[in-house]
Order: structure tokens, then C-alpha cells, then sequence
């Protein structure tokens, strides 16, 4: 079994088991070639990026009880895909992250001094 980092380089944290999340609805926001989204972002979502991102085609509020999914509301955690997780940093409306949480991969995308700002450790400790 192969042993997934985090962006901080230590083992990969589980994102949320509640509403079980990541492309594998495993907890983790692990990724392969076949996730073209990559799910890789662990998000404490807010009703400002639920309503952004409903506005670009991906309702994640509204439950879809066929795929056992309950929808999403302000404090769940999920596996955001890093592309919108991206775009809505740069609409202003980006949740917070869970750094030990995010899967390597995101750095491909996203600076760490990024991830810092909107890091939940930087949001306790202001």
C-alpha cells in the first residue's frame, strides 16, 4: 500500500469520515492519473464558496441522495478539487485548508505560501 504526503511532506491526514469525502470516498484527499479533477484540497467549506462554486455548475449544497451524498454546509470538510479550489482564492471567496489533510500534489498548483494564508492553523491564530 502506498503511503500518501501531505503538503507539509509528512503522512497524509484524513480530510473528514462524517460525509465521507475524497475521489475514493475513502477521507483522504488522495489522488491517481484517472481523478481529472485531482480532489486534493481538504476544505472546511463556507456558504460564501458553496454559493461560488454553485454559480459555476457544482452544487455541493444540495444533497444527491442516489450517490449517498447528505450536501454540503458551512464547516463541513471536503476534498475540494485544486483548480477551484484556485479560482475561488482568486474570486475571494477560497475556504480555509487543512494542510496535513492536502495531498503533495497541490503543490504542483499552489504555492505553500498560499496554502499558509488560508491554512486553519492561520485562522486560530489570528
Amino acid at each position: 500500500m502506498k503511503t500518501h504526503k501531505n503538503v507539509l511532506g509528512t503522512n497524509l491526514e484524513p480530510c473528514c469520515f462524517e460525509t465521507m469525502t475524497g475521489y475514493y470516498r475513502d477521507g483522504f484527499c488522495k489522488t491517481e492519473s484517472s481523478d481529472f479533477g485531482k480532489h486534493t484540497v481538504c476544505a472546511i467549506v463556507t456558504k460564501e464558496f458553496l454559493e461560488y462554486t454553485a454559480s459555476k455548475g457544482n452544487d455541493l449544497s444540495t444533497p444527491n441522495l442516489a450517490y449517498g451524498f447528505p450536501g454540503l454546509k458551512e464547516g463541513d470538510k471536503w476534498c475540494l478539487c485544486v483548480s477551484r479550489w484556485l479560482e475561488a482564492y482568486h474570486q475571494g471567496v477560497a475556504p480555509f485548508v487543512v494542510l496535513e489533510a492536502c495531498h503533495e500534489s497541490v503543490l504542483e498548483t499552489v504555492s505553500i505560501d498560499l496554502l499558509l494564508k488560508k491554512s486553519f492553523v492561520a485562522k486560530i491564530s489570528k
